[in-house]
């Protein structure tokens, strides 16, 4: 049996394909390569038009755990990202449940005032928070950033996490009911194993979030002790005596770690609950 050829057209398109692929790949690993090999470089300044520098050293590692406070800004967003990813969570998922499986007055008004907040930016309320935060005194405490964190990760999250539970069948909801079991039971026993995708996806992308934010900590937090590592990172190479972009690079690779753990463990449920929360909603 004869094989049949590919049309000019096919090949000509797989061709185009391939380097739009290898083009964008390399268009993402070549800053993330040349920020690694920065980490490396000897002195402070950056490597300049060379993308690997002819002498390796870690000494940029040894200055940022012996000159700065970085373990003190990784503590701080550390405590941040895990709190901010189980009370985000928690108020999603109950909030997303609620609006989900049950009818009452304002259920539709209150999911479009959701969604309309969803589509400002947290920025917007900065003079709000930031009053609010000097009033009640929680610009002493890190961890007071959660209350931002997860209050504001609720209209866009909670939209998701319905669309995923819309397509869990209510049929199994009613048959526990019939069992005997209590709508909290139901919830915990039935509704969270079978949204376990959805909720790694929303913990996740809670636990980024104080990793990549700058303005909000830099707002509201001045001490050393208080600040994350996105602030003390950034001070690093800002003014005209503090240009250490070197050891700026060391302190990113090592915050990226924890999230490239995190995506290369749940890429799974990652995929699978954006994909079915987009879908079914």
């Amino acid at each position: 049996m004869k094989s049949k050829k590919k049309s000019p057209t096919r090949i000509l398109k797989a061709v185009l394909v391939n380097a739009e692929l290898i083009i964008t790949s390399l268009i993402v690993l070549i800053p993330v390569i040349w920020i690694v090999m920065s980490s490396f470089h000897k002195g402070t300044g950056l490597t300049g038009s060379s993308l690997i520098p002819k002498h390796l050293t870690l000494q940029n590692y040894v200055r940022l755990f012996q000159e700065t406070d970085y373990m003190i800004w990784f503590r701080n967003s550390l405590s941040i990202a895990v709190l901010n990813a189980v009370v985000s969570v928690i108020l999603i998922l109950i909030t997303a449940w609620v609006v989900s499986r049950f009818q009452f007055k304002g259920r539709k008004s209150g999911l479009m005032a959701m969604l309309i907040l969803s589509m400002f930016p947290s920025f917007l309320s900065m003079t709000a928070i930031y009053t609010l935060f000097i009033t009640f005194g929680l610009n002493k405490s890190p961890l007071s950033l959660v209350l931002v964190y997860s209050a504001g990760a609720i209209p866009y999250n909670v939209w998701l996490v319905k669309g995923y539970l819309d397509g869990v069948p209510t049929s199994l909801d009613e048959a526990a009911y019939i069992d005997g079991s209590s709508k909290i039971n139901t919830f915990l026993k039935i509704i969270i194993p079978m949204a376990k995708p959805i909720i790694v996806y929303c913990a996740v992308a809670q636990f980024m979030a104080p990793w990549m934010d700058y303005i909000l900590p830099n707002l509201l937090f001045t001490g050393t002790n208080t600040k994350t590592i996105a602030v003390g990172l950034y001070a690093m190479i800002t003014g005209n005596e503090n240009s250490y972009f070197t050891t700026f690079a060391a302190g990113a690779v090592l915050i990226a770690i924890p999230i490239t753990i995190l995506y290369l463990l749940f890429q799974k449920y990652l995929v699978e609950g954006i994909a079915a929360g987009a879908n079914k909603g």
